[in-house]
């Protein structure tokens, strides 16, 4: 989807797609879009998990329709009338998702947008990677990743990858990661210490993993205390390629490697991640990957 919003690499900004579910304003990064298509009625496949909707065939090839509402909650919608597929492709995976209204595009800066507090986003139960205010509504950015892993848990990230790396020893080298979901950022550190690297030292988003690099270097503490960092590209205060383009461009940071873990790490985003210095760029749910790059730029 060519949206026309030129972003430089490392700005902190992202472009925003506002949608409406059941008269309820949500959000989508652009970066996760490949099409908007207006609704049709999907082919209902039997047995399938009750949030598909069904399947069609915009192209040539097959793309399963999520029904967003039912995934949010909400009835069925009864008038599909003006409704609206947001076809994505992440995890390598294109899916459709069936909501009401969309309403525009908006370029926001990160740093505009809060991550939700524990009350409504646990681990057990997060929907939201953030909120941020436009005009006068509320914006709840959307999950989608976890929508999707929570219907077919296969394509999220799987601990038995880092069993077929065969028996590893202990790592000391001490790995910071950034991400914003509790979900993954809980599995990515249980995976590295199933891996080996026994000192994982994990942050709500980019921020946060500055803010804590910094305080390492001005107690003298850094190299000790980190030997690379794994960063997500979506997070709220500050993203992935924003926290890159600091560390690679501060000569007291930019020898710290830095691996970009994303779900959006597209032929677009390699780009932008290689004009800031990442030193790494992997796609979700690849863990084992992730584990053997590590492997490789710590020694």
């Amino acid at each position: 989807m060519d949206t026309n919003i030129l972003l430089e690499s490392g700005t902190n900004e992202l472009e925003l797609l506002e949608f409406t579910v059941c008269g309820n304003h949500y959000g989508i990064n652009v970066a996760k879009i490949s099409e908007l298509i207006p609704y049709k009625k999907p082919t209902v496949v039997p047995n399938s998990h009750p949030c598909i909707e069904g399947i069609f065939m915009p192209r040539d090839f097959i793309i399963s329709v999520v029904n967003l509402p039912k995934c949010l909650g909400y009835s069925d919608p009864v008038d599909t009338s003006g409704d609206m597929y947001i076809v994505t492709n992440f995890n390598q995976l294109h899916t459709a998702f069936h909501v009401e209204r969309v309403l525009g595009i908006h370029r926001v800066f990160w740093s505009d947008i809060t991550k939700p507090d524990s009350t409504i986003n646990s681990e057990s139960n997060a929907t939201a990677t953030g909120i941020v205010r436009l005009h006068d509504d509320l914006i709840i950015i959307l999950d989608f990743e976890r929508i999707v892993s929570e219907i077919n848990p296969e394509t999220g990230i799987k601990s038995s990858d880092i069993d077929k790396l065969g028996q590893r020893d202990r790592r000391e080298k001490p790995i910071l990661i950034a991400e914003d979901s509790p979900m993954l950022s809980k599995m990515i550190c249980n995976c590295l210490i199933k891996a080996g690297y026994t000192t994982v030292i994990p942050t709500d988003n980019g921020l946060e993993a500055w803010e804590l690099l910094r305080k390492f270097d001005e107690e003298g503490v850094l190299d000790s205390k980190v030997s690379c960092v794994i960063t997500d590209i979506e997070m709220p205060q500050m993203d992935g390629h924003r926290l890159t383009k600091l560390i690679k461009n501060d000569s007291k940071f930019s020898h710290i490697p830095v691996v970009i873990f994303s779900s959006l790490v597209n032929d677009e985003m390699r780009r932008k991640g290689e004009s800031i210095g990442a030193d790494a760029q992997l796609s979700k749910p690849e863990i084992g990957q992730l584990v053997e790059q590590i492997d490789l730029l710590v020694g």
